[in-house]
């Protein structure tokens, strides 16, 4: 009978940890629309279409990432956390909402040789500059979303812009927790 109680008390726990573990309801993740195309922070690495990681040394990164304190300053700006419907406008859905299925992107602990190795600052040089100010966004989130949507920065001897091109374009993209 002792056997039997063991087995029910541990048996709700057990099916709770492969719940939550699997994510059966999962939460929300970071969402973007970039030109059409919809990227999120998939809620497992194997799942995802591409990786980005990040590091604590500048040197290692191939990718630079300043965090601003203006969203006028920034190339990618995240503020979702508008409750307002007369803000937030006519539009009833959010960036991965749409019919479009989601690039996922990972943030992983190992780099692989090619992929994006992010490094975040407050100051310094940087390739993309993010305002973010969001309850579901992070600004490693905001980063890597970022990053992998426009590509890793090509070093300035390859690049070639004609006299007119302007320096710094933001970009526009709209967003969503799923």
């Amino acid at each position: 009978m002792l056997r039997f109680k063991v087995l029910a008390s541990v048996l709700p726990l057990a099916a709770a940890a492969v719940f939550a573990r699997a994510e059966l309801l999962p939460g929300p993740r970071p969402c973007i629309e970039v030109g059409g195309a919809a990227l999120q922070i998939a809620s497992h690495p194997w799942l995802a279409h591409a990786h980005v990681s990040f590091t604590d040394d500048p040197r290692r990164s191939t990718v630079r990432v300043q965090i601003t304190d203006s969203a006028e300053l920034a190339d990618f700006t995240v503020i979702d956390d508008v409750d307002d419907r007369e803000a937030i406008g006519d539009r009833e859905t959010g960036a991965c909402e749409s019919s479009t299925v989601p690039q996922l992107i990972a943030i992983s602990s190992d780099p692989r040789p090619n992929d994006p190795v992010i490094y975040l600052s407050q100051d310094g040089p940087s390739d993309y500059r993010v305002f973010v100010q969001s309850k579901t966004f992070s600004a490693r989130d905001a980063a890597a979303l970022i990053v992998s949507a426009r590509g890793e920065p090509r070093p300035v001897e390859e690049a070639s812009l004609p006299s007119e091109a302007p320096v710094h374009v933001p970009m526009l993209a709209a967003l969503t927790a799923r």
